[in-house]
């Protein structure tokens, strides 16, 4: 599958490598399949990917792994949340959340209230939002994303 994405201009999307979100995601029920894309520049290892829709070419997320930034990062999920995206194996999870990246990239943060689990093997996903104040929405990430970058981890 061929489409054409605002960021990375004509894509080429694996049909197995497309992501399903039986409930949409956060603010866009609509939008129920996307793709992961990194820049292919900075290689499969880069620390912001992006989640492309597919039915919305022109509407894409900047995504991380919350662990690199929040290495304690471990969220209490009732199983019951995670029922849409099948048979769970820890193996075969991916958590991903949501990057902001404003004009002011110091001000650059990650939101972990509202992680984006998705069950690999079955290529299905979900967003939950977690409950407490123990994760914030606005969690700030610049210092820590430059700090690994001088140590060559990012």
């Amino acid at each position: 599958m061929t489409i054409e994405t605002r960021i990375f201009g004509e894509v080429t999307i694996d049909s197995g490598k497309i992501i399903n979100f039986e409930n949409g995601i956060i603010g866009f029920p609509d939008l129920k399949q996307f793709a992961l894309i990194h820049d292919v520049e900075q290689g499969n290892n880069a620390g912001i990917r992006w989640m492309q829709s597919l039915e919305e070419p022109a509407f894409a997320m900047p995504v991380m792994d919350p662990l690199i930034v929040a290495p304690d990062y471990n969220p209490m999920v009732d199983d019951e949340i995670l029922k849409p995206i099948g048979n769970i194996d820890p193996d075969e999870l991916l958590v991903l959340v949501t990057v902001t990246v404003p004009k002011d990239l110091k001000l650059m943060s990650i939101n972990l209230r509202a992680p984006i689990v998705i069950n690999v093997a079955e290529r299905k996903a979900v967003q939950i939002i977690l409950e407490g104040e123990e994760y914030k929405v606005k969690f700030p990430i610049y210092d820590i994303v430059s700090a690994r970058k001088k140590e060559g981890a990012c």
